[in-house]
């Protein structure tokens, strides 16, 4: 490729980049990353030089992130079996202070580490912080384990109960980027610990976020689970209970399931389920094709634009599939 053709490329990407930019200045996004790929340095540096250009276009972003799989590790090299139930992790006590110490110590400072490498002002928060997330300890109840009925208490698991997002808008506005793990205390004080992605759904919803991102070790939300090509690049909630019926949704997916559901039925505007491939997030955000799942209400409330820029068609094609499998 010559340098004319190099440089006509980056001129009409940008044109085709600029009706979105147009949409979302101003705007607020909260964006959720698993903590699998918290892991690998390089890609949480890519990650955050995509959330400086996010920034630098006028969007206010609040980064939400978990860390299963390092307390999992950790778990195992303290000699303590971590437990998960119905995607949901079993937190005793000391479970608990493992969650914390790499919550709130290992995966949250690697996450600003990354910032600090490209410029980006980021400061590191967990629900617990100025009363950010208060939440009430879970009650045990019946799950399906192995298909049987059993009662199963999750010890140290929050649910959330409200959100004062005062500390998210006064970083914002003072610059910076809020960088939130996943843990919240009850009314006396008690540490829990939280599914982030309910966390994120919570904060996009109590922030009246435009968008909610969930960035994930899989490309998006698949029809089969096996199969990273059968990617639905756009559904909505009636589409997404067929899914889940249908048992495409696994139980590693169902918490994020719900988390969509949650956001889209209390104000948030649009959800998407995206992989954590290079630029996956811009792609997703700023271009026609997308990089993976987006999810809406009601694919009636499509604006024009979207119709004709993100896809109705493949909102009608997943749909159409969607309801052929319920036939």
């Amino acid at each position: 490729m010559t340098f004319a053709d190099d440089r006509s490329a980056t001129m009409e990407a940008l044109k085709r980049a600029l009706p979105y930019v147009r949409l979302f200045k101003n705007k607020t996004f909260v964006v959720k990353i698993g903590g699998a790929p918290c892991s690998d340095v390089a890609w949480l540096k890519d990650l955050a030089e995509q959330l400086s250009v996010v920034r630098e276009l006028g969007v206010q972003v609040v980064l939400v992130h978990g860390g299963g799989p390092q307390t999992s590790e950790l778990s195992w090299k303290l000699g303590v079996a971590p437990r998960i139930v119905d995607g949901r992790r079993v937190t005793d006590a000391a479970a608990l202070e493992i969650a914390v110490f790499t919550m709130n110590g290992a995966v949250n400072t690697s996450v600003l580490a990354a910032c600090r490498a490209v410029g980006l002002l980021a400061a590191g928060v967990s629900g617990v912080d100025a009363a950010l997330v208060r939440a009430r300890r879970r009650a045990p109840r019946s799950i399906l384990v192995d298909g049987e009925p059993q009662i199963v208490d999750f010890g140290h698991v929050g649910d959330v109960e409200a959100v004062d997002p005062a500390l998210l808008r006064s970083l914002l506005a003072a610059g910076y980027l809020p960088v939130v793990s996943p843990l919240a205390a009850d009314d006396q004080g008690d540490v829990l610990n939280v599914n982030a992605d309910t966390i994120a759904a919570a904060l996009a919803q109590a922030l009246g976020a435009e968008k909610l991102v969930f960035i994930s070790d899989v490309p998006g939300i698949l029809e089969d689970a096996r199969d990273p090509g059968s990617l639905v690049s756009c559904t909505d909630l009636v589409g997404l209970e067929a899914l889940v019926e249908n048992g495409a949704v696994g139980a590693g997916m169902l918490p994020k399931v719900s988390a969509v559901r949650m956001a889209l039925e209390n104000g948030v505007k649009r959800v998407h389920v995206i992989g954590h491939g290079r630029a996956s997030l811009l792609t997703e955000i700023f271009t026609n094709e997308g990089s993976g799942t987006l999810v809406v209400r009601d694919r009636a409330e499509l604006s024009a634009a979207e119709k004709a820029a993100s896809g109705e068609a493949a909102c009608a094609a997943d749909a159409a599939r969607a309801a052929a499998a319920r036939a």
